[in-house]
């Protein structure tokens, strides 16, 4: 009965993720803390007919004090428990319609993506030290990657393929120090979904659909995707025309 921690889990994606964490029996999947900056109505009611699996947690990727009280919070709920599994979800992608010259975002979405990241990690390590599972998933995008920066130049977003790049960089640091400790830290694609970070309903996949083929990856048991950057799998989409397949391949830094 692993524990999950889900961060950006108000909306989209998060949102999804903690639904299909708490779809699975509770044998596999115990206490789901999903974690938001502000209210949400939609946590809220996951909580209520959750019959106590989801616990809502305040937190603010960006703000270390926040981060902090959180860890704090969680530790307490898990009652001298380990934390399993940490998805870093929150992100956020800002748009530059004229290219990297009209750029005025970069700092907050490093802010964000990368420092978010690495602070959210760096205060929960020691609960997932204590736990079983001892897997991180920050979640990624293809259009991060270096060697494919090329054929992913025309989504209009630089400050987010930089900001998610540096994160991939800071998942490898994070997979190399700690693999002998039994860690996996995995940087996972979850494909263009109809949310508001992504695309609307211009994108290819529901939140659910992204959750579901993310989580495949996640809860695969074993540690071969640690230091990797896996892309999810969903049937019927391996060889679709146009930017995106998801055919479950390893997509390259």
């Amino acid at each position: 009965m692993a524990s999950f921690l889900v961060t950006g889990a108000s909306r989209g994606l998060g949102l999804a993720l903690v639904r299909q964490l708490i779809s699975l029996p509770a044998t596999d999947v115990g206490q789901v803390f999903a974690t938001a900056r502000g209210d949400s109505r939609a946590l809220e009611e996951l909580e209520n007919s959750s019959s106590g699996r989801v616990i809502l947690v305040k937190l603010d990727v960006t703000n270390e004090a926040s981060i902090k009280q959180a860890a704090a919070e969680v530790e307490a709920k898990l009652e001298s428990k380990g934390l399993d599994v940490l998805i870093n979800n929150a992100g956020v992608c800002h748009y530059a319609p004229d290219g990297v010259k009209s750029m005025d975002n970069l700092a907050e979405s490093f802010t964000t993506n990368v420092l978010g990241v690495h602070w959210v990690t760096q205060a929960f390590l020691p609960l997932l030290r204590k736990g079983k599972v001892k897997k991180v998933a920050n979640i990624a995008s293809y259009l991060a990657s270096i060697t494919q920066a090329r054929a992913a130049h025309y989504f209009p977003a630089p400050a987010y393929k930089i900001s998610k790049a540096a994160m991939n960089a800071l998942t490898v640091q994070y997979a190399i120090d700690h693999e002998k400790e039994g860690f996996s830290f995995m940087a996972v694609c979850p494909g263009w979904m109809k949310t508001e970070l992504g695309g609307g309903d211009a994108a290819d996949l529901t939140p659910e659909e992204g959750a579901k083929a993310s989580l495949d990856i996640i809860l695969k048991p074993g540690r071969e995707y640690n230091g990797k950057m896996p892309k999810i799998l969903v049937r019927g989409w391996e060889n679709a025309p146009g930017n995106n397949q998801y055919d479950g391949t390893i997509v390259p830094w």
